[in-house]
């Protein structure tokens, strides 16, 4: 994986490639280092996209990232955050799930005025 704050294209489709199957088909969940780097390549992306530090994306357990613009914020808990499980994220960045979907299903939840991240959504196709 790159080190830059930017991500190549290539290498988050080759991420996204590696866990297709698993999106398009719920089949067994890929490996560990394999789901990591999707989910990851993908949020790093979603930050050069919506640069900024207004809003805290979390896909735990493998990463957060701070994005879009508006008030900065430095300590506690942010004011504006978005937390969903990895294959709801990777849904959401390739367009396999609609944004308004995920709220009403429950599988994302967002607090906040900036914590509406669809503007940007999806990242990638599959």
């Amino acid at each position: 994986m790159s080190s830059s704050r930017t991500v190549d294209p290539a290498e988050l489709r080759a991420a996204l490639a590696e866990i297709a199957d698993w999106l398009t088909r719920s089949g067994a969940e890929p490996a560990r280092p394999k789901l990591a780097a999707a989910v990851r390549l993908s949020l790093r992306t979603l930050a050069a996209v919506a640069p900024g530090r207004s809003v805290e994306v979390r896909v735990p357990p493998f990463a957060a990232v701070q994005c879009v613009e508006g008030p900065r914020h430095t300590r506690g808990t942010p004011p504006n955050v978005v937390e969903m499980d990895p294959r709801t994220w990777l849904e959401l960045a390739t367009g396999r799930l609609q944004w308004s979907d995920a709220l009403a299903g429950g599988r994302v939840t967002a607090s906040g005025t900036r914590a509406d991240i669809s503007h940007w959504l999806p990242i990638a196709r599959l």
